[in-house]
């Protein structure tokens, strides 16, 4: 399904070469409408190809731009890959990246590092952290000089909670990847926390993800660059500057 988000807020990505990593569903899946909505040709990965095909079928239908690669960002290869399709697709350069690909293994908030198995925390920090970096790193040869990239994120990755084990390690293992890119790059790289959001990966009651995927191309386009680079925007920042 298309996603609902009004995308008048912020500046149009016409022309823009936007890469989106665990487009198949939930955030993912919103954020890739919302910046093929905004004019970006936008190139969206994920494990499960007929999940994905899907999403690129609704996009098209909308009047976007897409185009669907079946990768895994576990894989530096297969990351390669989509990012070099990325640059032959759209103008030569990528101008926005969003590393959202994540995975929780068990059920949100039941999952406590006391009873974690060690296959769960491995596929953890290589799914949520090193996924980030090698989506990150195989990017930076292809990136426009005004380039953004934005690291969904969540509460866990900063404040001790109970039940999230090693999915909270990985996101705060993934948000110190986006701070060292941040250091070492001249464009800014952050991460942005929209709080609870209803997916199949954090389970019911959050906010709607067309929502967070308005936060997300807020972030992408039109938050200040200083406080994007190697910082955590969150849900209170994101209305304060679009009310």
């Amino acid at each position: 399904m298309a996603g609902s988000g009004t995308t008048a807020m912020v500046p149009g990505m016409d022309g823009a070469t936007a890469v989106v990593t665990g487009a198949s569903r939930g955030i993912g899946e919103q954020i890739a409408h919302a910046v093929a909505d905004a004019g970006a040709h936008t190139v969206i990965c994920a494990r499960d190809a007929e999940a994905l095909d899907a999403v690129a079928t609704d996009i098209r239908n909308a009047g976007g731009s897409v185009t669907a690669i079946r990768a895994d960002v576990r894989d530096e290869f297969d990351v390669e890959r989509l990012v070099e399709t990325a640059t032959r697709e759209g103008d030569g350069a990528i101008q926005y990246v969003v590393a959202n690909a994540g995975v929780y293994h068990g059920t949100a908030g039941e999952t406590p590092l006391t009873e974690e198995s060690y296959a769960a925390f491995d596929d953890h920090l290589r799914t949520n952290a090193r996924g980030v970096f090698s989506t990150i790193r195989e990017a930076v040869p292809h990136l426009g000089p005004d380039a953004r990239i934005v690291v969904p994120t969540g509460v866990v990755a900063r404040e001790g909670m109970p039940g999230y084990g090693s999915y909270a390690v990985s996101k705060a293992a993934a948000e110190a990847v986006a701070r060292g890119f941040a250091a070492d790059l001249d464009i800014p790289v952050g991460a942005v926390d929209p709080g609870q959001v209803a997916t199949d990966l954090s389970g019911d009651g959050g906010r709607d993800p067309a929502s967070v995927a308005e936060m997300v191309l807020w972030a992408l386009r039109s938050a200040d660059a200083s406080a994007l680079d190697g910082g955590v925007l969150d849900w209170g920042d994101y209305r304060s500057a679009t009310r």
